[in-house]
């Protein structure tokens, strides 16, 4: 490892730390949410634009550090900002976290990644050589592998930045746009349970499941 990737490392390392010691113990939990939705939404009544801005960069930090916390932030997304604001705040933050995650797994984690995940490493690389964008919009949109996870492991395949970001936006905008709408009732909520049922992760995994038979379908009818 040269001393330039050093440096980078121990920059994230100390992004992470003063992110993690920066918010309080206990902060991204649903009774800490709920506890404090009142006070939330009087200061985002009051100061639109910097609650705005400040969630903005606190969604896109936890994204691309990995923190746990994001369908939390999601739920809070939705009872300040409502869907449609709270749609654009969640759908750009997240992708660039997300993006901001994958290219710290290319350039700084490569080696770290390949041997923690080499397993899944190699069913990921083999959907991606069969069907590249298609598969990635899958893997969005399916809970065959968790959100920090797809980032990671996309760090290390050839997909450029641009159709990772964009990919990635419209993959995880029906599951964003569910939370958003769900935020909306915070206080009556107990359980992240209560938003995502069977039957929606079923309805996900065959929309994920629509463009990979799209494909198979014209390769096998059309380019015979």
């Amino acid at each position: 490892m040269n001393a330039r990737k050093i440096g980078l490392t121990g920059a994230l390392i100390f992004c992470l730390a003063g992110v993690l010691w920066t918010l309080p113990p206990g902060l991204l939990t649903l009774e800490t949410l709920k506890h404090n939705h009142s006070l939330l939404a009087d200061w985002q009544r009051q100061s639109p634009f910097l609650s705005a801005s400040l969630y903005f960069l606190l969604y896109t930090a936890i994204a691309a550090l990995s923190i746990p916390g994001a369908a939390l932030l999601t739920l809070l997304g939705g009872a300040l900002f409502g869907l449609w604001q709270g749609t654009l705040l969640v759908s750009f933050a997240s992708t660039l976290g997300a993006t901001l995650a994958m290219l710290t797994s290319r350039y700084l984690l490569r080696d770290w990644v390949s041997q923690r995940f080499a397993r899944h490493m190699a069913t990921v690389n083999n959907g991606m050589a069969r069907d590249g964008a298609f598969y990635l919009f899958a893997l969005r949109l399916m809970p065959l592998f968790p959100f920090v996870v797809v980032n990671l492991l996309a760090g290390l395949t050839a997909v450029g930045v641009r159709r990772y970001w964009w990919v990635s936006q419209l993959g995880m905008l029906p599951a964003t746009v569910v939370y958003l709408n769900a935020g909306r009732q915070l206080s009556q909520l107990t359980s992240l349970r209560d938003i995502v049922s069977p039957e929606m992760l079923v309805a996900f995994a065959l929309l994920g499941l629509l463009p990979l038979a799209s494909r198979w379908l014209v390769t096998r009818f059309f380019q015979e």
